[in-house]
C-alpha cells in the first residue's frame, strides 16, 4: 500500500466520515449490542480468522496442505477462494444487521477488520467487483450489502472498484436451505460479465460462501469475457461441520 497516495487518502476520508457519524449517532456493537462501538474488543476476540491449513483452491480448513477432496474431484473455476472468518457469532449478527436492518456503517467496520487479512493474501488484483443482487432484492433492500464492504476494502487495498463488471442475467432463488446440486442449478448462467474485464485479474466478493456455487458462476462469467485470473473473497465461510474451525 502506497502511503500518501490518492487512494489511501480517499480511504482515510471514507473512514473519517463514518467516524464522524458515530460521534453524532453513537453506535452499539453489531455482535453483542455493547454501547459506544460498532465492534467491541470481546467480539473481535471471538472472531475465528481462517488462516491455518486450508484447501489451496476453495479455502476449506483441513488437516493437511493441498487440495480438499471436493476440489481434487472437481476443481472450481476460480483460482482461489478465501474467507476472513467462520460464519458464526458474532459475525453472523453483524452481517444480518447489514443485510436486513440497513446498518450500512457495518460495511466500513467489516472492511476495516478484513483489511490486514486481505493484505496477507498477497493477491495481484486489477479490479474488484461485488456479486450483484437481483433487481427484486435490490429494489426491496435499497442497496447491495456486499458493495458496502467491497467499496472501503477496495479503497484500502488500492484496487479499482468495478461494480458493473458483473451483471445478473436472471433472478435466482435464495440459496438458503438448498442442497449443493440445487445451488448449482439455481446459479447456472446467472451472471454475465463486461468485455472490458478481458486480460484482467478480477476479485469477486460475496458476504458468505457455503458451497461456492455463486462465486463459481460469477467466475465462469468473468472467464467467458476473457478475464485472466479470477479470485474470490468472502467475509465468512459456512463450514460443513464445526470441528473444521479448529482444523
Amino acid at each position: 500500500m502506497k502511503e500518501g497516495s490518492l487512494t489511501n487518502w480517499r480511504y482515510k476520508t471514507y473512514r473519517a466520515v463514518w467516524g464522524a457519524l458515530d460521534l453524532l449517532f453513537p453506535p452499539d456493537c453489531a455482535g453483542c449490542g455493547k454501547k459506544g462501538t460498532r465492534w467491541c474488543g470481546d467480539c473481535r476476540s471471538r472472531t475465528i480468522v481462517l488462516n491455518g491449513l486450508l484447501c489451496e483452491v476453495c479455502g476449506l480448513p483441513q488437516k493437511r496442505s493441498g487440495l480438499c477432496e471436493a476440489c481434487a474431484n472437481e476443481r472450481p473455476p476460480f483460482r482461489s477462494l478465501r474467507a476472513w472468518t467462520v460464519f458464526g457469532e458474532p459475525v453472523r449478527s453483524a452481517l444480518h444487521r447489514l443485510k436486513y436492518y440497513k446498518d450500512q456503517s457495518l460495511g466500513d467496520m467489516l472492511a476495516a477488520e478484513m483489511l490486514p487479512f486481505t493484505r496477507e493474501l498477497g493477491w495481484k488484483i486489477d479490479m474488484m467487483t461485488p456479486v450483484p443482487l437481483g433487481k427484486q432484492r435490490k429494489r426491496k433492500r435499497g442497496y447491495n450489502q456486499v458493495a458496502m464492504i467491497a467499496i472501503p476494502l477496495s479503497l484500502g487495498m488500492e484496487w479499482k472498484y468495478a461494480p458493473r463488471a458483473l451483471m445478473r442475467r436472471k433472478e435466482t432463488r435464495s440459496q438458503v436451505g438448498l442442497t449443493y446440486e440445487e445451488r448449482r442449478a439455481n446459479m447456472h448462467c446467472a451472471f454475465e460479465a463486461k468485455r472490458w474485464v478481458s486480460g484482467k485479474s478480477v476479485l469477486v466478493m460475496d458476504d458468505v460462501s457455503t458451497t461456492g456455487s455463486t462465486l463459481s458462476a460469477a467466475a465462469e462469467a468473468l472467464y467467458q469475457s476473457g478475464a485472466r485470473d479470477v479470485y474470490a473473497l468472502t467475509v465468512a465461510r459456512a463450514l460443513p461441520h464445526h470441528d473444521l474451525a479448529a482444523a
